[in-house]
């Protein structure tokens, strides 16, 4: 998928040392940059829930909202939360999520349950606190808990190629560049195998079990299965050729806190899909865009 008014990659020669420019990050070039740190003072609200999330209905984000409303479907009311929009349009730079998150990405936890507050942010950390604080959706020992560790960082490793790979490079840069999507592509095609041949053989990625190993792989892998990421990117990698990954994701997708935990802090699609912030349980019958006379932001 050459674009030919796309300039020549081939002629670009690496400075001695690179130096940073504004133009350097694309779509994103206004809030990308080289350094760490917050920009601006801003505090964090506090909701009056033991969990205070601080996110956004990206992949990452949804794998949180998930789990907290699979933990509280199965009766754990300690894990009860408040959900507070972070828009990544300088958000992340504020002071009071630096401090939570000091790589400033979404998602961050606060959980305030304890004497003292303690901040978990990466994703997949985020998981494995609650899994444990809770004793659920992770096996308590043997194969089956190394399974769900393994896929669960398999999917951490792995993620980067599909969305800073693959995803930038077919959707977000500012130029086409056919060797990069070409290389992203075959690596992100290579991973629906892996797990198109792990769920041949096993219901779920630990084995017959539901685990946060299915919570962090289902909103990237899921989500690329069901033609939900990166435009056309479904019928690009021919994501129809993977039996076994639709299966699986068709079933997780079927459980109503999978559909919950989808809908918190999303801002773009269906307005009866968008809760932009959740305090409450009810905020799903009464408080989703298309029920609100907030305008709806992108």
């Amino acid at each position: 998928m050459t674009d030919t008014a796309a300039p020549d990659s081939s002629a670009y020669t690496p400075p001695k040392v690179w130096t940073w420019t504004k133009e350097n990050g694309g779509r994103f070039a206004s809030i990308n940059r080289p350094t760490a740190g917050a920009t601006h003072e801003k505090e964090l609200p506090v909701g009056r829930h033991p969990m205070q999330l601080y996110s956004k209905a990206t992949p990452n984000g949804v794998k949180v909202t998930v789990m907290l409303e699979e933990l509280l479907a199965a009766g754990h009311k300690g894990a009860e939360y408040d959900a507070w929009l972070i828009r990544i349009d300088g958000d992340q730079f504020g002071s009071g999520f630096v401090a939570v998150n000091p790589n400033s990405k979404i998602p961050a936890l606060v959980d305030r349950s304890g004497p003292e507050p303690i901040r978990v942010f990466e994703s997949g950390s985020i998981l494995v606190h609650l899994a444990e604080k809770f004793g659920a959706f992770l096996p308590a020992r043997g194969a089956a808990r190394a399974e769900c560790f393994s896929w669960l960082f398999w999917q951490m490793g792995a993620a980067p190629y599909l969305g800073g790979g693959f995803g930038h490079f077919y959707v977000y840069a500012p130029t086409r560049i056919e060797y990069a999507i070409d290389r992203f592509a075959m690596e992100v095609k290579r991973q629906l195998d892996v797990l198109d041949r792990r769920l041949a053989d096993n219901e779920y990625l630990a084995g017959a079990e539901y685990t946060i190993a299915d919570i962090a792989v289902w909103p990237w892998y899921g989500a690329l299965a069901k033609g939900l990421l990166y435009g056309a990117s479904g019928e690009f990698l021919s994501v129809h050729e993977y039996k076994n990954v639709r299966r699986w994701t068709d079933a997780i997708a079927r459980r109503p806190a999978v559909k919950r935990g989808r809908m918190v802090n999303r801002t773009s699609g269906d307005p009866a899909s968008q809760l932009h912030e959740r305090h409450d349980a009810s905020d799903f019958d009464t408080k989703t865009q298309d029920k609100t006379s907030e305008p709806a932001k992108t």
